[in-house]
């Protein structure tokens, strides 16, 4: 079955009540030419709150576009996702985060963008920080973490320079994500599971269309708000956040092996061992000893060797509870590239 070309805007929600009504009520602001088809898909997963009843008193049935909001029981937000990819009708599928504020040309700069580069499976855009409290003096340094800024300096095809997109405000070609299922692509990663601060599953879908062939485009001119909390405003929260970062890297690293124009070196094919990988993460963490150890009792706010430090912990806590899995994932993504005969690896990769 063919998929339309128009925009499907997914909403991931869990317990998204309080934070629903500004996003649609920025999404009710598009300005759309009137002949073209969209929608907007509100994804309730495992909600304890009113969130999918505030999703429909927020959208009035005059607006051009319909709202329908689908459940799903699975918890984490790659489940979420996946359901959204299914129930949506059109071929481009904008997944916006239930605390992001998209600007008006939202969809419509979209729906040219996707339409105009047929190459493109996924692309992304410029974030802006709008914190509930005053954000503290290390937030500008770190706002990257929060997927704060920009992408890349100008509009273009980032593949092979950046080679990944933010996920807030990420719209994938259903068409391309579909040939990933058909060649038996499933997710690595869960994503962020209730208030678990797991990560990478958005880098983990651009490497995913990378190995099937597709290319990744910036446009600055696709700008969202990112309302951020407080208490996400906090060190404590960085630092977890950090540690999230890590143990994502460990199912991200066959994709890495997959991509990497060194993959066939010896040193890289040892690292497809868990053991070795553990060993080099500790070895790494060696050298900080009295830092981890201080870190248990203060919070050294600002301290950077500790996000460093929350990264290397969390990848030995991943390596340790995948251990038995570790080499799967590896011959996995293998499979993948081999499918579509990958032999020129994409360089830069970061």
């Amino acid at each position: 079955m063919k998929t339309i070309n128009g925009v499907s805007v997914v909403v991931c929600c869990h317990n998204s009540a309080k934070r629903l009504p500004q996003t649609l009520a920025h999404l009710a602001n598009q300005q759309v030419q009137e002949e073209l088809p969209w929608e907007v898909i509100v994804v309730d997963n495992a909600s304890t709150d009113e969130t999918t009843q505030t999703a429909l008193n927020c959208w009035s049935e005059k607006l051009i576009a319909p709202l329908r909001v689908v459940y799903e029981s699975q918890l984490g937000l790659s489940y979420a996702r996946e359901k959204g990819f299914q129930e949506a009708q059109y071929n481009f599928v904008s997944f916006v985060d239930d605390d992001n504020w998209v600007c008006p040309q939202w969809i419509q700069r979209i729906f040219d963008l996707m339409t105009q580069h047929p190459e493109v499976g996924a692309c992304g855009g410029s974030i802006e920080a709008v914190c509930e409290i005053e954000p503290p003096w290390w937030f500008e340094q770190h706002k990257a973490a929060y997927a704060i800024g920009l992408q890349a300096p100008e509009e273009a095809d980032i593949t092979d320079t950046k080679g990944k997109l933010w996920g807030a405000g990420l719209t994938v070609r259903k068409s391309a994500w579909q040939k990933l299922k058909d060649q038996g692509f499933s997710s690595l990663l869960t994503g962020r599971t209730g208030k678990k601060l797991s990560a990478g599953e958005d880098t983990e879908l651009c490497y995913a269309l990378r190995l099937a062939g597709w290319r990744l485009w910036y446009d600055p001119k696709l700008h969202l708000k990112h309302f951020i909390t407080a208490h996400r405003l906090q060190w404590g929260y960085l630092r977890h956040l950090c540690r999230g970062f890590g143990a994502a890297s460990i199912s991200l690293e066959p994709y890495y092996f997959a991509l990497d124009c060194n993959r066939h070196n010896l040193k890289r094919k040892l690292c497809q061992n868990w053991q070795v990988r553990l060993i080099g993460d500790l070895k790494n963490i060696l050298p900080h000893w009295y830092k981890v150890l201080k870190s248990w009792h203060y919070n050294l706010e600002g301290d950077n060797e500790i996000l460093g430090i929350e990264g290397l912990l969390g990848r030995v806590d991943e390596v340790l509870r995948q251990r038995s899995l570790y080499n799967l994932g590896f011959k996995k993504i293998k499979e993948i590239a081999w499918k579509n005969h990958l032999s020129i690896p994409i360089k830069n990769l970061k």
